[in-house]
């Protein structure tokens, strides 16, 4: 399966929106569609296109609060229910992997969200395949021909998913090192956007994935039934995640990872991600920086 350009991509993320907004967003010319990054609707006001890390407004029309609701319907395709779980957690992913945060008013019930009465707020975060992207570390991350355990960093947006996805399609298909058995918990179906069973996103031939389940409750899956070398996972984002990558280096596999932050001393500085640095989960650190619209990649060993 050929990957998207970066312009088909983008129209892909623009069929769930509803259709004046997606007229819109098709309505870019291919430069901009080529390096959008995401679309923006807010109630009452024009939607926007985030494009090198700022936001242009695309009309004059504000978004109305309707119009915010056939997004959700587009993308959980009329089945609310199938989506609930993950609308509970503030996002819906849709099919082509394209992500999006919800923001409104939140339903409680016993101290937890159920769901948005009133969505004020989206966010289309586009999905891109970006073949090599992981070219520039991959030599760094495999000392003498091995992959070795590495996490990505990187504040929101600057492509930590798509990095990680194209470093597990690399060392599944043997590029950099010897060809490796990955398993990849994919909680939100981001990285790989199975449909039907298929990933629409390469991640190498030799990976299996595990998709819509808790990242730490798939880790232990993958762990105990698929015998993987690799062990990947995009966002830790709790302490049940941090245990399950703790229990996973005890077994011998290596870890792959992503999380929030720009330096070494985030890691130190925050409670979730210190044991990640204490236990010496990690040999590499990977950062990524923003230098105007280009990005550039930095390695750190974090032990010997």
């Amino acid at each position: 399966m050929a990957p998207m350009t970066a312009a088909e991509s983008c129209a892909q993320a623009a069929q769930v929106l509803p259709l004046r907004l997606r007229e819109e967003a098709l309505s870019l010319p291919e430069e901009d569609k080529c390096r959008a990054e995401e679309f923006r609707l807010r109630a009452g006001w024009p939607m926007t296109v985030v494009i090198g890390g700022e936001e242009r407004p695309l009309s004059g029309v504000p978004v109305r609060g309707e119009e915010l609701g056939q997004l959700v319907e587009i993308a959980s395709r009329a089945s609310l229910h199938t989506v609930l779980d993950q609308i509970c957690r503030g996002y819906l992913t849709a099919q082509g992997g394209h992500r999006i945060g919800l923001c409104g008013a939140a339903v409680m019930r016993g101290g937890e969200i159920h769901g948005f009465r009133d969505i004020s707020s989206a966010n289309l975060r586009i999905a891109r395949q970006v073949k090599g992207a992981a070219a520039p570390v991959l030599d760094g991350l495999c000392p003498g021909g091995r992959l070795t355990d590495a996490l990505i960093l990187a504040p929101p947006g600057l492509g930590k998913t798509t990095l990680l996805r194209d470093l597990i399609r690399s060392v599944s298909e043997g590029e950099g090192c010897a060809p490796l058995r990955v398993s990849l918990a994919d909680e939100r179906g981001e990285v790989a956007a199975m449909y039907n069973g298929l990933p629409q996103l390469e991640v190498g031939r030799r990976t299996d994935v595990a998709e819509g389940c808790p990242k730490a409750q798939g880790l232990m899956l993958l762990l105990r039934a698929m015998n993987p070398q690799v062990l990947a996972v995009d966002e830790i984002t709790a302490p049940e995640d941090v245990r399950a990558l703790t229990a996973a280096a005890g077994c011998g596999v290596t870890l792959l990872a992503t999380a929030h932050g720009e330096s070494r001393a985030d890691l130190e500085r925050r409670p979730l991600y210190r044991p990640l640095l204490e236990e010496g989960l990690f040999r590499f650190l990977v950062r990524i920086c923003r230098r105007g619209a280009e990005r550039s990649y930095q390695i750190e060993e974090l032990r010997g």
